[in-house]
């Protein structure tokens, strides 16, 4: 039977602050019963002990942080670049298996790993992604040195098999004498689709010529499928904001790049790049082929088969009646280039384009014949002007020079008009510190500045163009 509970007598002043004293001195609370711990009465009593000396905390600290810095250390030496540890080939015989100079990385591999392009877990670490040069056969063999669960307990390494085998098409070989085997099929490959130009590029090497073939495919072509799923893996490691195309749909066509070589006796055909269109519909009867991506494979880079590649997959839609112009989707400062390039040396031999009518400005006539014979769109067209104006533009003629400059800049400033126009019909909604912000930005000394900076880049870039159609 539970007892009534004890009366507690009233505590005296000086009893309270010793026990408030005592409490806010506390580190460590643990309750005891005085009978199992000190032979004292019952409890609760609070054990009140003393902090060690700061000199000893700071004795205490520097040893974890020295044990912390050890074993980060230690994790960091299992943490590796996968830009470096992956290795890309194109092999065509044995010999180029052990040659290193056949070797080229990737440009990035985040989509694959993580944004930091690292992979956590081995030392030594090897990626190797071997294709052969005909059929793409493909190799995947990692090896490395020690695995980070072997040395340190309770930690995983990462997964990089799994990681791979999302982008790398199913069927590849796991070890070398496999691929050696099947790499022999590379003698009975031959391009896919219709031939649509060839042309030979000098051999530093040989002194003779080496000859280049543009093929065009589609997923009616038999085998080709299954092809271009190995073909596009090479999309990951060089296009930054690659991603795979529906092969399903049937307005994609494909345009191929192959290097024609002979061996063992026999004509072989290694790809050197590709290129993907896809046809959008182009109101009222019309398609309007979009450039999606474009890839030559480093080996083959710094050659001009970009280049060719573009102008035939150009006069491939010029022939085509249904064609209304050509974009690109999303174009890199690197495609821009080229694509400049090309169109300019085109457009050079329309009359619309001569130097005279070039002086005078740009004309409905040049943006329409641009789009009817070239099938370049009106925006590239007025691009091509600029370039080709600067071209018939006398340098040493500061009063023509000025007139190019103060042409150029009135394209360069079309953005601004139009935020001003807007500006005007918002100025209703507008609170007086929105309206203010807004003004800033619309600053005319602010702008004369950008435009300025515009032009000298803008400058620059056709003077490129031009040094270059000079050398062709």
């Amino acid at each position: 039977m539970r007892g009534k509970p004890r009366a507690s007598s009233p505590r005296s002043p000086e009893k309270s602050r010793v026990d408030r004293s005592l409490r806010s001195a506390l580190v460590s609370s643990h309750r005891r019963s005085a009978r199992g711990c000190f032979g004292l009465g019952p409890g609760p009593w609070f054990i009140v002990t003393t902090p060690p000396p700061p000199a000893r905390l700071r004795e205490r600290l520097e040893v974890k942080m020295a044990g912390l810095s050890q074993m980060q250390a230690k994790l960091a030496a299992y943490k590796s670049d996968t830009n470096e540890a992956i290795s890309l080939k194109l092999v065509r015989n044995l010999e180029d298996l052990e040659d290193d100079e056949t070797t080229f990385k990737p440009e990035y591999s985040h989509q694959v790993f993580d944004d930091n392009e690292t992979v956590f877990g081995y030392q030594g670490l090897q990626i190797q992604l071997y294709y052969s040069a005909c059929r793409l056969t493909t190799l995947l063999n990692i090896k490395y040195t020690s695995r980070v669960d072997e040395a340190f307990h309770g930690l995983e390494a990462d997964d990089i098999d799994a990681k791979l085998r999302k982008y790398v098409p199913p069927g590849c070989c796991s070890n070398v004498d496999d691929f050696v085997s099947l790499l022999e099929k590379d003698a009975s490959f031959k391009p896919f689709g219709e031939l649509l130009h060839t042309y030979t590029v000098p051999s530093q090497e040989t002194g003779g010529d080496i000859t280049y073939q543009i093929y065009k495919a589609d997923m009616t072509n038999s085998g080709f499928k299954e092809f271009h799923s190995r073909l596009q893996t090479f999309l990951i490691w060089f296009i930054e904001t690659a991603s795979f195309i529906d092969v399903d749909d049937e307005r994609w066509n494909y345009f191929l790049l192959y290097e024609k070589y002979m061996q063992d006796g026999s004509p072989r055909y290694a790809v050197a790049g590709y290129m993907t269109v896809y046809s959008y519909y182009a109101y009222p009867d019309k398609t309007r082929p979009r450039i999606s991506q474009m890839l030559v494979l480093p080996p083959y880079q710094g050659e001009s088969h970009g280049a060719r590649l573009l102008e035939a997959v150009h006069r491939f839609y010029i022939a085509e009646p249904n064609v209304l112009d050509i974009t690109a989707e999303d174009p890199s400062e690197n495609f821009s280039r080229l694509r400049d390039f090309v169109d300019t040396k085109l457009c050079m031999a329309l009359p619309a384009f001569s130097p005279d009518k070039l002086l005078l400005g740009f004309t409905r006539t040049m943006a329409t014949e641009a789009q009817l014979r070239l099938k370049v769109n009106k925006r590239q067209a007025r691009r091509v002007y600029e370039i080709l104006r600067l071209k018939a533009t006398d340098g040493s003629n500061q009063k023509q020079f000025e007139l190019y400059c103060q042409d150029v800049k009135q394209r360069l400033n079309l953005p601004f008009k139009k935020n001003n126009r807007e500006l005007e019909k918002m100025r209703r909604f507008l609170n007086s510190e929105e309206l203010t912000a807004q003004l800033q930005q619309l600053d005319p000394v602010r702008q004369e500045q950008w435009l300025e900076e515009q032009l000298q880049e803008t400058l620059a870039q056709y003077r490129r163009v031009l040094e270059r159609i000079a050398q062709a």
